[in-house]
């Protein structure tokens, strides 16, 4: 699928005053902004529209709530149960395959945290809005717990950065023999690498983090899509990000970021992290695969949700 595409008119208008050329606003053509429609990606919006926080009229989603077994990477490794929630879209079809969306929460959250749980979700009323339009194609999204940790214990807040495990040998394969994916699930053992490009991961601040360290840093040959919401302070610095993704043999789709401006918790570590990353990778382009974005705002679901918004349109379209 090709990516949807925006800014036509302003693409056009830099480029012909770059060169030097004598056109004028109202010399820009509708052939020369089509054209510079073929070179722009989508600009994320900087607003969530009034009508995302409404319930769709139309046939929307349904929501599950899922137990899985996971073992404790923290501890012994033994097994214990967790708990998910699974936005499956309108008119969810097992005859079809769907790619699936990771979406974690932050440091105080659980799988709660994005409101999947609640009848009146904001995230999915925006996911039914989109979908239900037209506007993207629809899409499986998980909202799990992130901590790696069957009994809570003084150590909790490392728990986060030991999902990566649990991620890849309990999550992804239930989701991945329970529902209509793109894998070819085999509980025998089957290779997640080959579908890479059909699996994304977003997070709000330490889930943000867990994007950043985990998904890019341990995970890319599972995930070639990546959202960090107001990414927490415990993310790798630019430097390493970079020399992960120059050293893989994966590239990556696309890597979009937002944070607010008076975001005191997170603002500079999210920067720091991702906002010169073109700079510092050749795998990284801005306006292909890459995009930072900050507006006003603080650490808080008003940038989340609008996060939530244009990485659903971002996401898999490439």
């Amino acid at each position: 699928m090709k990516m949807r595409k925006i800014f036509a008119l302003s693409a056009a208008l830099v480029l012909s005053l770059s060169i030097g050329s004598i056109n004028t606003l109202a010399e820009v053509t509708e052939d020369t902004a089509e054209a510079a429609q073929e070179d722009t990606v989508m600009g994320p919006a900087d607003i969530l529209p009034r009508e995302y926080v409404m319930t769709f009229e139309g046939e929307r989603g349904t929501i599950e709530s899922i137990s899985y077994m996971a073992k404790d990477y923290t501890r012994d490794g033994e097994d214990f149960e967790k708990k998910a929630f699974v936005y499956l879209p309108a008119g969810y079809d097992e005859s079809k395959q769907y790619n699936v969306v990771y979406l974690m929460h932050g440091i105080g959250g659980s799988e709660r945290e994005w409101t999947l749980g609640e009848e009146s979700s904001k995230l999915k009323k925006i996911l039914d809005r989109l979908m239900g339009e037209g506007t993207i194609e629809p899409f499986i999204l998980v909202t799990p717990n992130g901590r790696a940790l069957a009994h809570p214990h003084k150590d909790a807040v490392e728990t986060f950065y030991m999902f990566g495990n649990e991620l890849r040998n309990d999550l992804i394969p239930y989701i991945e023999s329970h529902y209509s994916t793109y894998a070819e699930y085999d509980e025998n053992g089957y290779d997640l690498s080959a579908t890479r490009n059909h699996r994304a991961m977003a997070g709000l601040s330490m889930g943000g983090m867990q994007t950043i360290n985990i998904g890019i840093g341990e995970c890319l040959d599972l995930f070639s899509y990546f959202g960090a919401f107001s990414a927490a302070p415990t993310s790798n610095v630019s430097a390493i990000v970079a020399n992960q993704i120059d050293t893989s043999e994966y590239d990556v789709d696309f890597f979009y970021n937002i944070c607010g401006l008076q975001d005191d918790i997170a603002y500079k570590s999210a920067a720091a992290a991702a906002k010169n990353l073109p700079a510092l990778s050749e795998k990284m382009v801005e306006g292909e695969n890459f995009i930072w974005q900050e507006k006003d705002g603080r650490h808080d679901f008003n940038i989340w949700f609008l996060g939530a918004y244009n990485f659903a349109q971002i996401v898999f379209t490439k």
